[in-house]
């Protein structure tokens, strides 16, 4: 594989505060966008924000600078996601339950809920349920899976910590869809390492100390001020031994060249992902991974920097020596159709969606991985499975 050189994939953004369509194919793009708008509404806000967000780019590409050298434990991952980013987070989490040790999901429902078809999806998987969900064919196609090679030994994820939350004025993703991943989850899980939150009035938002929108409403950035620490929550159960942080900040966020690092895997996904590097972790700390993955109408090119910034996530990262990734989607008005930028969990850019051979999720792990260039024994390959059949090197996938 020919690797670009970093300062053509990385660049410094400075402090975190600064066709012809057939009939079925029509078809298809129609029960497309109705999904992405059932997840998260259209909204002039969007349209603002996608300026300011230019804005933001054009200006900081002033201060371009290389990312620093990295010593990351990529053996104890955690992830975490809202919405179509939760959906994703459980995705990834079974793929590499080997190294991906914790997850939290705000507003998700069930692994492999939609089957790979969007018909399903709208009607089981968002704001209703229509019918019943089939928990038991899931798990089939989670053993196939499994025995295939796709995803790691459903045994990891007896010892995973787990933290789940959905808001009770959430109509977006009804209570009905999140609860059967609690059930997924108690059927893999020690339920002593999980956490459901589902008895506070929030909306479909990622909830906050004070940043973002009025807690009751959907609307874009899909930051809720809701008195409550999610983010705070999420990483005490899933991380232990966390310092509360303090009022300041010394961390940077860094764009990084998603498409140069992650070839035709990041074929859906933004040209921009992001990543924020606490200072100990610039200086050469061992440091954590988290990757945070954002909702439908959440990627940056919508919202600007309100996910990267506006969670509480970097503050909990910035005082407990954790790196975090925040890697990025883009909408797309044409084949594969995804209008609001959502993560794949209906199948829109890879059969293998659900799976480690999906694009996404191979894009995602070279993501990480790239930014762990300095290397240790606990961040080495092998804490990834090189060395396993459970696992390939990016070397190998780059060209899949």
């Amino acid at each position: 594989m020919q690797l670009l050189k970093q300062d053509e994939s990385v660049r410094f953004l400075g402090p975190q505060r600064t066709k012809d369509f057939s009939a079925s194919m029509f078809k298809t793009a129609i029960k497309a966008t109705a999904l992405s708008m059932s997840l998260l509404n259209i909204s002039v806000l969007s349209i603002f924000s996608t300026a300011h967000a230019q804005t933001n780019t054009s200006a900081n590409n002033e201060n371009a600078r290389q990312l620093p050298s990295l010593l990351l434990d990529l053996s104890n991952v955690t992830v975490s996601g809202l919405s179509s980013g939760g959906y994703m987070a459980t995705q990834f989490q079974l793929a590499h339950s080997d190294w991906v040790k914790g997850v939290g999901v705000i507003a998700g429902g069930p692994y492999y809920c939609a089957k790979g078809d969007i018909t399903t999806a709208l009607a089981q998987c968002v704001n209703k349920i229509e019918g019943s969900v089939d928990l038991e064919a899931i798990n089939a196609q989670i053993a196939r899976y499994e025995s295939e090679g796709k995803i790691a030994p459903i045994s990891n994820m007896k010892d995973a910590k787990v933290w789940l939350f959905h808001g009770t004025q959430d109509t977006r993703v009804v209570t009905q869809v999140s609860d059967l991943l609690h059930k997924q989850y108690q059927s893999w899980t020690d339920t002593n390492n999980i956490a459901y939150i589902n008895d506070k009035p929030m909306a479909h938002v990622f909830p906050t100390l004070s940043n973002g929108i009025n807690c009751m409403e959907s609307e874009s950035p899909f930051i809720g001020n809701c008195d409550y620490d999610a983010a705070g929550a999420m990483l005490n159960h899933l991380i232990d031994g966390l310092s509360t942080p303090d009022d300041a900040i010394s961390g940077q966020i860094y764009s990084l060249d998603q498409h140069a690092i992650a070839g035709d895997n990041a074929k859906t996904l933004a040209s921009e992902g992001f990543v924020y590097v606490p200072e100990s972790c610039e200086q050469g700390t061992e440091c954590r991974a988290h990757i945070s993955f954002h909702g439908c109408n959440q990627y940056a090119d919508a919202v600007g920097d309100a996910y990267t910034t506006q969670t509480g996530i970097n503050e909990w990262a910035d005082d407990n020596n954790i790196v975090v990734l925040y890697p990025q989607t883009k909408k797309s008005l044409f084949m594969p159709l995804n209008p609001q930028g959502c993560w794949d969990w209906w199948g829109y850019a890879s059969s293998d969606y659900a799976n480690r051979d999906g694009d996404q999720i191979k894009a995602v792990k070279q993501l990480l991985t790239s930014l762990n260039n300095r290397q240790s024994a606990t961040t080495s390959d092998a804490a990834l499975g090189k060395n396993t059949e459970m696992n390939h090197s990016i070397e190998a996938k780059n060209n899949d």
